[in-house]
């Protein structure tokens, strides 16, 4: 199905819509992408997924496929909001980009500049840098659930994280503790709950009010699709703790996020149009050229197994032979993130276009990685 009456009415989204012709994207290799996608749930692979293409500013595809939810079964709409898994990770970077941008922070700066707590066992040279680059050497700390509602504990935890190698000497994802570090570092220096700076500070000016939460309200939580995860038996599991109301509210800062897949693919729009959006100026271009530049070269990413090519925040494709997610034939400059085992979203500045991609099923390797690797090369193959 192409955009909908109803969607091309909503005016107040950024992104003015225009065909896949208009924009430069080859329609047949579009319709290999559906193709693939309709293929991949009619074997049960995953109940839904959404996607959207955008570039030079305008929107070339937005399409829901299959169902948000499986029992009642529920169709996937335009506005359903998806769960971002570690897509949130961005966002939460972003925040700390916004106060880089203005001048209240530095990249070189030490967390504990601003955490003086953080300082503790051994921590306190660690750099903004290193911390959004996964190489600050905590990677498997978290907090406890507590402390998604009591930030006082948030903090605490974050500070009483402890080193499992020497910051900086290697990297190693870091799945949770960074960006609970990062979301603890943006309460302390703009001294608001870090869910409602981003929503001021980076989503209401985007004009992705109504389509991208971290933190999503009670009000909302109908629009949310169910997550599931292969059964033994091939059937799609519900994941009740992912599906709870505790976590949806709780706007986990590295994995808690939700939206629609064309607020996603506005936001890295943005990015490739270095940091204006609809008239919105949020980031400078020599600040996006910062945070989407390779500052891990070739280093081995223990916990993925490959060259990550780090930035402050999203990952790069680089010259390696693999890549996870963002598709081996993306341009060098591709830059974009995951969420685990059900989504990626990437800008490629070379070309100008956005892609997002989500899922509700949490699939685990290798399959996962395979698809993705088809899923991106697919949108990458449609841009003339």
């Amino acid at each position: 199905m192409t955009l909908t009456a109803a969607a091309r009415a909503q005016a107040s989204f950024p992104l003015e819509v225009a065909t896949p012709a208009e924009l430069g994207f080859h329609v047949p290799a579009l319709d290999r992408l559906r193709r693939a996608i309709e293929r991949h749930i009619a074997e049960g692979r995953y109940p839904g997924a959404q996607i959207a293409l955008a570039r030079h500013g305008k929107l070339a595809l937005f399409e829901s496929f299959g169902h948000a939810t499986l029992a009642p079964k529920t169709p996937a709409r335009d506005d359903t909001l998806w769960l971002l898994f570690s897509n949130t990770k961005v966002l939460t970077a972003a925040g700390i980009w916004l106060l880089v941008e203005e001048g209240t922070m530095r990249f070189t700066d030490r967390v504990a500049t601003y955490l003086p707590e953080f300082a503790q066992h051994g921590k306190g040279d660690i750099t903004l840098v290193q911390l959004l680059s996964h190489r600050a050497g905590f990677p498997t700390q978290d907090v406890p659930e507590a402390a998604w509602s009591d930030h006082a504990l948030m903090r605490k935890s974050v500070c009483g994280f402890t080193l499992e190698w020497t910051p900086g000497s290697r990297l190693q994802y870091h799945q949770r503790a960074a960006h609970w570090t990062a979301a603890t570092l943006i309460e302390a220096v703009a001294g608001i709950d870090y869910r409602d700076f981003l929503r001021q500070r980076l989503i209401e000016p985007l004009g992705l009010a109504h389509e991208l939460f971290v933190g999503l309200p009670d009000a909302e939580h109908g629009r949310a699709v169910t997550m599931y995860e292969p059964a033994a038996d091939g059937t799609q599991a519900p994941i009740a703790s992912q599906n709870a109301a505790a976590f949806r509210r709780a706007g986990v800062p590295s994995s808690g996020g939700f939206a629609t897949a064309r607020a996603l693919a506005a936001f890295y729009q943005m990015l490739a149009l270095q940091g204006r959006l609809a008239g919105a100026r949020l980031f400078s271009p020599r600040l996006v050229q910062y945070v989407t530049r390779n500052v891990t070269g070739d280093m081995l990413d223990s916990y993925m197994g490959m060259p990550m090519h780090r930035g402050l925040g999203p990952h790069v494709r680089g010259h390696t032979d693999t890549i996870r997610g963002l598709g081996s034939l993306a341009s060098p400059s591709t830059f974009g993130h995951g969420g685990v085992g059900s989504s990626y979203c990437w800008a490629d500045p070379e070309s100008g276009a956005s892609f997002a991609y989500i899922t509700n099923s949490r699939i685990p390797d290798p399959w996962h990685s395979e698809r993705m690797d088809v899923i991106s090369n697919l949108a990458h193959s449609a841009i003339d």
